[in-house]
């Protein structure tokens, strides 16, 4: 039986990873009233007293525009706390998964971003996951870094909630088609997740940086029109740019992610988000 502890309970993954059920996996999932990530050293103390085998980082300060003004309460959250949680785990020698973000790079070009590509953050938000990332990686013990993007589920906010309530009041949106990227089902997250928890704690893991989006590579529009589509609503999308959408934090224009890595070492594909896009659905209905 392997032994999980999640930090991260309402949030969209740590909710996935909550439905899975797996015979073989034991799953504590912490919540904000148990672990408070700005108080980074008592989540380190969490870890130190825990009988844990593999320990997953699922919470995350993710209000994007907000972090312009609150950069210090973000970095906080997104950099000191899993620094702190990946020192514990590298003084128990147990792996440390901690989920990042495309925010990190800048955006430029069409390129699909490979994992050892520089970085360069256009805001807050993606300055405070990067020194997240550099810090699990300063502490030097097993772990890996999941960046993902465009994360949706049937849970919390995201972009298809928010079309599906914004299609059924409007005849006609305007959605931004110069961001390109691949929405990531928090479902596929999650199970990508304890898949390689599985591979660290059968011996297999591989310590780097990933990335997992959903496939294939949209805008912002053509991701609405599906959603419109497989929802049965009918309002017209009417294409803008980005420059007809201003917002407190500046947007990286390419998203697309190489994850040819992840299939490499641990056998994860990038799952077809139209599909899972159906599953949420479904799940709406029935909530």
């Amino acid at each position: 039986m392997m032994r999980v502890l999640v930090f991260g309970q309402t949030g969209q993954v740590a909710t996935e990873l909550s439905r899975l059920t797996c015979d073989d996996i034991a799953l504590t999932c912490l919540g904000r009233d148990r672990a408070d990530l700005t108080a980074p050293e008592a989540c380190a103390a969490i870890i130190a007293a825990s009988d844990a085998d593999v320990v997953i980082n699922a919470a995350a300060y993710t209000a994007v525009d907000r972090a312009e003004s609150e950069e210090d309460l973000a970095t906080l959250i997104n950099a000191t706390a899993p620094g702190a949680m990946a020192q514990a785990c590298a003084a128990r020698s147990i792996p440390f998964l901690h989920i990042s973000t495309d925010y990190v790079f800048d955006g430029a070009g069409t390129r699909p971003w490979q994992p050892d590509d520089p970085t360069g953050p256009l805001g807050a938000y993606g300055r405070s996951k990067l020194a997240g990332e550099k810090a699990v990686c300063d502490a030097k013990g097993p772990h890996a870094i999941l960046r993902t993007s465009w994360v949706v589920s049937a849970h919390g906010a995201n972009f298809v909630k928010t079309m599906l309530r914004l299609g059924a009041e409007r005849e006609r949106l305007t959605i931004v088609a110069d961001q390109v990227g691949g929405p990531t089902p928090a479902a596929d997250i999650a199970a990508a997740l304890l898949t390689m928890a599985r591979a660290f704690h059968d011996g297999r893991g591989v310590t780097g940086t990933y990335h997992f989006s959903g496939a294939p590579d949209v805008s912002w529009a053509a991701f609405a029109r599906e959603i419109f589509s497989q929802a049965g609503l009918t309002p017209v999308v009417e294409d803008i740019p980005t420059s007809a959408y201003p917002t407190p934090a500046r947007r990286p224009a390419n998203s697309r992610m190489d994850c040819a890595t992840l299939t490499r070492d641990y056998g994860i594909d990038r799952p077809d988000w139209r599909d899972s896009l159906r599953a949420i659905l479904k799940d709406l209905k029935e909530i």
